[in-house]
Formats: C-alpha cells, sequence, structure tokens
C-alpha cells in the first residue's frame, strides 16, 4: 500500500471513489472534485493498492474555524496559509473497509498538518461515525449548521 497526494491524472480514479462512497446527494462531483484538486492537491491523500485507489481523505485549509456548506461549494475559499484542515470526506472503497485503510489516511492528514502548522482538522460526520472520528482524536462539537445533502451532521474538531 502506498499513500501520497494527488496529482491532476488521479481525477477520473477520485470521482469513481466519491460516487461509490457517497450517495448522490452528498457526493461530490467530478466538475467540483476538479477544482478542489486544482485549488488543494496537497490536501488529498489518497492510498494506493498495487495501482488502484482504496482510500482517499480531502479537504481544504482555511482560517474559518467551522467547516460550512459553502466551502464544498467554492474551492476558491481555500486558503494555504489557513489555521485548520477542513475534512470533506473520508472514502474507502467497500472492498477495502475495516483494514484500517481510513485510519492510516487520516493519522498521515493529522501528522501532515501538524507539520504544516496549523491547528488542528474539523470534520463533520453523521452520528454513528462520531465514536470512529473519537478514536483518533477528534472531540465532538455537536450537531453542525451543515444542510449537506440533507442529512444531519456533527462537527468533531481535532487540535494538532
Amino acid at each position: 500500500m502506498e499513500i501520497r497526494t494527488a496529482l491532476p491524472t488521479d481525477l477520473p480514479a477520485i470521482a469513481q471513489l466519491e460516487a461509490l462512497c457517497f450517495p448522490p446527494a452528498e457526493a461530490a462531483g467530478e466538475t467540483a472534485l476538479k477544482a478542489r484538486l486544482a485549488a488543494f492537491p496537497d490536501s488529498f491523500w489518497l492510498l494506493f493498492d498495487g495501482g488502484k485507489l482504496v482510500a482517499m481523505v480531502n479537504g481544504m485549509a482555511t482560517h474559518s474555524p467551522d467547516l460550512t456548506d459553502a466551502m464544498y461549494a467554492d474551492a476558491a475559499l481555500h486558503d494555504p496559509q489557513g489555521s485548520w484542515q477542513m475534512i470533506f470526506g473520508v472514502d474507502t472503497h467497500p472492498d477495502y473497509r475495516r483494514r484500517g485503510c481510513a485510519g492510516q489516511l487520516l493519522e498521515r492528514a493529522i501528522a501532515d498538518t501538524k507539520a504544516r502548522g496549523k491547528r488542528g482538522l474539523v470534520l463533520t460526520c453523521k452520528e454513528h461515525l462520531v465514536h470512529y472520528y473519537a478514536k483518533f482524536g477528534f472531540l465532538s462539537e455537536g450537531v453542525s449548521a451543515s444542510e449537506h445533502g440533507g442529512a444531519v451532521w456533527y462537527q468533531m474538531r481535532r487540535r494538532v
């Protein structure tokens, strides 16, 4: 298994994995992913198994302490000097779930965020995943203001 940040040529595999892992109302489309990839490729952590993309973590940096729905829609809100690393998605191919793939990428994202001098990471998740992210040091801040995809999201923060 190999972890690396994204390249423009990874877009088809990234879009395919995103569509596989999230319902249509929540998944980023290829156009949005292309804009994100152009704006913050170093904030796309990819895990490959023999050349196959099997897991991904991605999100922008910003000075905003909270993850907002506008961030999903506008990659231009990325600020490389931002003090917070947002996590938009943690995607794992169904055939690779429960093998620690997402955990490896989260650990890498946490380490890179610390090395970049940021204050920490912020993500939103559904209630049944709060305990999963807590294992990586994320603390729940309660229900988020996000209405992304019509779901109820919990904001979680991990300081580094």
